[in-house]
């Protein structure tokens, strides 16, 4: 099923980025999971048995939709990459699924997961769940309360759900208090959402995701004939846009878009676009870009969407925007809603806040040219149904 695609220059570096800056109790348990890792993906039993559940369980493949109305609107042949159809409604599980395989082979106790709009939560109890290890979720306090419907998720499935005060009570801050309680228990699996944090998970998470963009390369092959003159995904730490992204790096005729979440815009401090406004340097684990104030030191980001308020970013997309392959915007709170309204209405499809930024950059880009293009739709939007986002 993988085809592997990888532009790292050395082991856990994209160009100057990535590596592993970690305190000296992690060093051990990260060099066995790198280990265990190199040995799952050669392992013809691992491999088919994640194979197998990604077929039987999470429902692969995803479709790719001829979004008839969206494209006839916007004057460009649009397909829609449905990972809102996986089993829990989101991309999530892809990774989920084949890092509790390796907590299971590495005799796992515990898996311990951050989250922000709680898509990674819900695909990491479910895992837990399915294989019967305990998890803990770390959330911030203030996107559990915008996400109360995948809190009670999680709960039922059974996770302990850890809500956090600190900082802005957003994904940082999970990822920061759930960093923390790894480092006090290395014994721990900590089954990490996104491709950011230091070697080997930006390598892991993209391992995992690449299933995305395989799918899609091949199944627009089949139905186009040709490929996509543009694909789109939107990015908070990057793994659903990197899943997408990695199976067309090396066809230059397909230009690549992902779009950041802008909040109230890049020239505001309330801002989530890291890759427009922020400058290279560590964080949590690892070298990349962040969001930093006037002293360089990591500051607030803020998002309508939990899942791409952060102020970090995976190193290879950091790689990706300074070698110029992939072009990032800053999509607004405002242009985000207005996109979740517009396919919702014209399409019968409920996007995520996260996925309707990319559909956003997708609308405005697109307008009028006439040209094919490929939309990760992330995840769906059941969880923000509820929400009052033209007034949070």
């Amino acid at each position: 099923m993988f085809r592997e695609q990888t532009i790292q220059t050395k082991e856990g570096y994209f160009g100057k980025y990535g590596g592993q800056f970690i305190p000296p109790v992690l060093e051990a348990p990260l060099a066995r999971l790198a280990e265990e890792f190199s040995k799952a993906r050669n392992n013809p039993a691992f491999l088919h048995e994640l194979h197998y559940l990604l077929k039987q369980y999470v429902g692969r493949p995803s479709p790719l939709y001829y979004a008839r109305r969206l494209s006839e609107t916007v004057g460009s042949k649009i397909y829609l990459k449905r990972e809102d159809l996986n089993h829990t409604g989101a991309h999530k599980i892809n990774n989920c699924l084949g890092q509790i395989l390796l907590a299971k082979h590495m005799n796992a106790r515990e898996v311990v997961a951050e989250t922000g709009a709680g898509q990674h939560g819900v695909a990491t109890a479910t895992a837990a769940a399915l294989f019967g290890i305990p998890c803990k979720i770390f959330m911030g306090s203030r996107d559990a309360q915008r996400q109360k419907l995948n809190v009670q998720r999680m709960k039922l499935l059974g996770a302990e759900v850890i809500t956090t005060d600190q900082g802005t009570a957003s994904l940082k801050d999970a990822v920061d208090v759930a960093l923390g309680y790894y480092i006090d228990h290395p014994d721990s699996f900590y089954l990490l959402g996104s491709a950011v944090g230091p070697h080997p998970y930006p390598t892991i998470v993209h391992y995992f995701q690449q299933v995305i963009g395989e799918e899609a390369r091949r199944q627009v092959l089949e139905q186009e004939k040709r490929l996509p003159d543009s694909i789109f995904a939107c990015v908070g730490g990057g793994s659903n846009a990197i899943g997408l992204f990695s199976a067309f790096l090396n066809d230059r005729s397909v230009k690549i878009f992902a779009a950041e979440g802008g909040g109230e815009g890049a020239d505001s401090p309330r801002t989530a676009s890291t890759l427009v406004s922020g400058k290279p340097g560590v964080f949590q684990g690892t070298y990349s870009y962040c969001l930093v104030d006037e002293n360089d030191e990591p500051r607030e980001a803020y998002s309508i969407a939990s899942g791409l308020d952060y102020p970090g970013v995976g190193p290879e997309h950091a790689y990706l925007k300074e070698t110029g392959r992939v072009s990032y915007h800053c999509i607004t709170d405002n242009e985000a809603i207005a996109a979740f309204y517009e396919l919702s209405k014209l399409e019968g499809i409920i996007p995520a806040i996260e996925s309707s930024h990319a559909v956003a950059l997708a609308t405005k880009l697109l307008k009028d040219k006439k040209q094919l293009a490929i939309i990760n739709l992330s995840g769906r939007g059941d969880k923000d149904v509820e929400r009052d986002m033209e007034h949070e």
